[in-house]
């Protein structure tokens, strides 16, 4: 039994030898990279810069594009080190830093869009208490609720894995991943499995019911409604509903890959699963917000291309 402690780095097992093709992945990364990070950076600066969008909805929005930014570069500088690196290893404490990283993004990515609906739900359910309901103060705690939670519990679940004592040093991974440690472990995991699906049925679960709560709510209005008030509804929650269905997608990706056997897969198919979730989302949410929420696109026309 080898103690955690004693386990000083991690080696990947996913990484296959590509010989010069390495060069032409680095850039192809690198430009998915850079393209993330562009279109984040310009709406977050978008809508901090104008008055017109510090109303709830665009706040949640800044929040989503920030946390973006975090978990993108939890992964992509990693990647772009491993892609070009012949030897596919990671020490224990950057393992561990990048677990943080990536687990934080995702969880404030759910946290953000249960939010998210949630406000939906009182702007079109609840038109005239919207102001009042969705004030700014109220704004504000719900943005540090959706960061704030997420932080501990992630905190909490990686001191229970850096305690385990690990019989192994190999993941089967593209880049760390708590699941993958936790099998390494040849001590007692109960406490990491208890935490983890507590955490999942208690908090995960419950924001899963306010989102579906939510949603069922404004169909009822959209339906009961007039035709302006369903043409506000799909306006304003179909790029929160194709963002939502994209990151349920990647969630469901990545389960898959973690908990179940893939090694028959074709590899190309393993590499999409495992990348899915992390890179598809930071670039499918601004493109998403961008191109269908009519201020934003307005005020991005005006910077890029000048005054219309």
């Amino acid at each position: 039994m080898i103690n955690s402690t004693l386990v000083s780095y991690f080696t990947f097992g996913a990484y296959v030898d590509t010989g010069m093709f390495k060069y032409l992945w680095f850039m192809i990364i690198m430009c998915f990279y850079v393209v993330i990070l562009c279109t984040n950076v310009l709406l977050i600066v978008v809508i901090c810069m104008n008055r017109s969008l510090h109303e709830p909805m665009y706040l949640f929005l800044c929040s989503l594009f920030v946390n973006e930014l975090f978990g993108s570069s939890g992964l992509f500088p990693f990647l772009l080190v491993q892609i070009l690196s012949d030897i596919h290893t990671v020490s224990a404490p950057l393992c561990f830093l990048q677990i943080f990283c990536l687990y934080t993004y995702a969880n404030v990515q759910f946290y953000n869009l249960a939010v998210m609906s949630y406000d939906r739900y009182l702007a079109i359910c609840y038109p005239l208490q919207y102001n009042t309901r969705m004030a700014f103060n109220k704004v504000t705690m719900l943005i540090a609720v959706t960061w704030l939670i997420p932080l501990l519990n992630i905190v909490v679940m990686i001191s229970l894995s850096a305690s385990l004592q690990l019989c192994g040093n190999i993941i089967d991974r593209l880049f760390c991943d708590n699941y993958s440690v936790v099998k390494l472990g040849c001590s007692d995991t109960t406490v990491n499995n208890i935490y983890g699906l507590m955490y999942t049925f208690i908090v995960l679960f419950g924001l899963a019911i306010i989102i579906f709560y939510s949603y069922m709510r404004i169909l009822r209005v959209c339906f009961s409604g007039s035709k302006q008030t369903r043409q506000k509804a799909i306006s304003t929650c179909t790029p929160h509903l194709a963002s939502l269905l994209n990151f349920s997608f990647g969630c469901f990706f990545e389960i898959i890959q973690g908990r179940f056997d893939m090694n028959g897969a074709p590899i190309m198919l393993r590499i999409f699963l495992s990348l899915y979730f992390l890179t598809c989302q930071p670039l499918f949410n601004p493109l998403m917000y961008g191109l269908n929420l009519t201020k934003i696109r307005i005020i991005c026309k005006s910077l890029v291309f000048g005054k219309m």
